[in-house]
């Protein structure tokens, strides 16, 4: 069983500065924090003398590390054009998140959670190709940020040991009743918050380089606009984002995918406000360069979409244990993936005779599926194939996959399966609740030692 219940993933996660992005991602482990207008120079969270602020359980947490945990949230803030607040104000809630983070990581490694280097690397990867770079570049970038490899690793390691002690404790809590579906979707036939509307563009991006001349920039604009008039003639959008767009990932036709407006940058908001589905945007410059976007999905974030493009797909799970770590399994896979693109194995047969997931006799057959049905790790590694391509080894809560894409298809959703989506729609929602009781619950049992404030 690969369907997604409710994770806490990387993808939820922030990127350093350095690695802003219309989709980009930063590590770190702070949540969003109220913001004032008061601005501090950068000089007032500098490393300065040591000492301990709290003591969780026997660990300690220094003043140091609350000053780099300030730095990453106004690194982030000002990434994002947004206010920055009083680091006096934010000082204790950063705190105050430090010591939950450290009671669950504890919490973590008590209850034999273990993260191994495979998933680490993978992590780093899925970062890497959320930014449209390979990874060599992202460890270059987060050199240049002044954070240590060793240091980002670690960060990586943590993330995933909260990924996987929260789900573990957390997704148990959740349940959605026939009830509470059927009240949701009532509720909603009779109101609709209209600013509340998700989106699903397109992009072609003509890139202009910062040392681009005004004679170079104009001729890269007369290129978007070139990609403009074809796709409002009728051409295949997919078909000219591979011929002029700048972006390294072709395999879903230029999409960013569905997510709600606030999510997308400002620009491409305003751009296509006024359009319908299928209408394309006249060129956008952004600092990145000229976007021609065209609206594939819109619609309001309190109902599922009725038109989505689902995925056929099948796939191979092993189960790391003592006999096999996930490293030998993460190898096996490479060779059976070896054996199936060199022609010598068929998959659906090394699916029968391998995979330890219940579509094994289906020769890995996991059938249609919706946007959200299957866990995102799994999911993002799909939606990155092509149709017949199968991927690198995955890790997911379930084991290490092997995945092999056939086809997809835009469907519309019958009632049944929209009532699944609205089901999954009141889990996430249900999900943060029971996260913020259950880490209520472990902050009371932790041990707690206030010392000296912060900074």
């Amino acid at each position: 069983m690969i369907y997604r219940l409710k994770s806490i993933t990387l993808a939820m996660l922030c990127l350093a500065a350095g690695l802003t992005h219309a989709q980009g991602l930063r590590i770190g482990t702070s949540p969003t924090l109220n913001a004032t207008e008061t601005t501090p120079p950068a000089a007032v969270v500098s490393e300065q003398a040591d000492f301990i602020v709290a003591i969780v359980n026997s660990e300690p947490i220094t003043n140091n590390e609350v000053r780099r945990e300030i730095q990453q949230v106004l690194q982030q803030l000002s990434a994002q054009r947004r206010p920055q607040p009083d680091i006096r104000v934010l000082a204790p809630d950063v705190l105050d998140n430090l010591i939950n983070i450290k009671a669950q990581l504890q919490l973590a490694r008590d209850s034999g959670v273990r993260v191994e280097e495979a998933a680490i690397d993978q992590a780093e990867q899925s970062i890497a190709q959320q930014n449209q770079i390979d990874v060599a570049e992202l460890r270059r970038r987060v050199e240049r940020d002044g954070v240590p490899q060793s240091q980002f690793r670690a960060q990586l390691r943590d993330q995933i040991l909260l990924q996987r002690v929260r789900e573990r404790e957390v997704e148990g809590r959740v349940r959605v009743t026939e009830l509470e579906v059927d009240q949701y979707l009532a509720e909603q036939q009779t109101k609709q918050d209209l600013s509340k509307v998700q989106l699903n563009l397109a992009q072609i991006l003509v890139a202009v380089p910062d040392t681009a001349s005004s004679e170079q920039t104009q001729a890269l604009r007369k290129r978007a606009e070139r990609a403009l008039v074809r796709a409002k003639a009728g051409e295949d959008f997919a078909g000219l984002v591979r011929e002029f767009s700048d972006t390294t990932d072709f395999t879903n036709g230029g999409q960013l995918g569905l997510r709600e407006a606030s999510r997308y940058p400002e620009l491409f908001v305003e751009a296509t406000r006024a359009l319908a589905v299928g209408d394309i945007s006249e060129p956008v410059r952004s600092p990145a360069g000229f976007h021609v976007l065209k609206v594939i999905e819109k619609g309001s974030a309190e109902l599922p979409t009725a038109a989505v493009i689902q995925s056929h797909s099948r796939h191979i799970l092993l189960v790391p244990n003592a006999q096999l770590s996930e490293s030998q399994a993460r190898q096996k896979l490479l060779d059976f993936k070896k054996q199936v693109v060199s022609g010598q194995a068929d998959f659906a047969a090394l699916a029968k005779e391998h995979s330890q997931d219940g579509s094994a006799v289906q020769g890995g057959e996991l059938g249609w599926a919706s946007p959200g049905m299957f866990v995102p790790e799994f999911e993002s590694a799909m939606n990155r194939l092509a149709p017949g391509e199968v991927s690198d080894p995955v890790v997911s809560r379930f084991g290490v996959h092997l995945i092999q894409l056939l086809e997809r298809r835009k469907a519309t959703l019958t009632k049944a399966q929209q009532r699944d989506a609205v089901r999954a729609l009141l889990r996430e929602k249900k999900y943060d609740d029971a996260y913020r009781t259950w880490a209520q619950e472990l902050r009371g049992r932790t041990y707690v030692e206030l010392r000296e404030p912060p900074l």
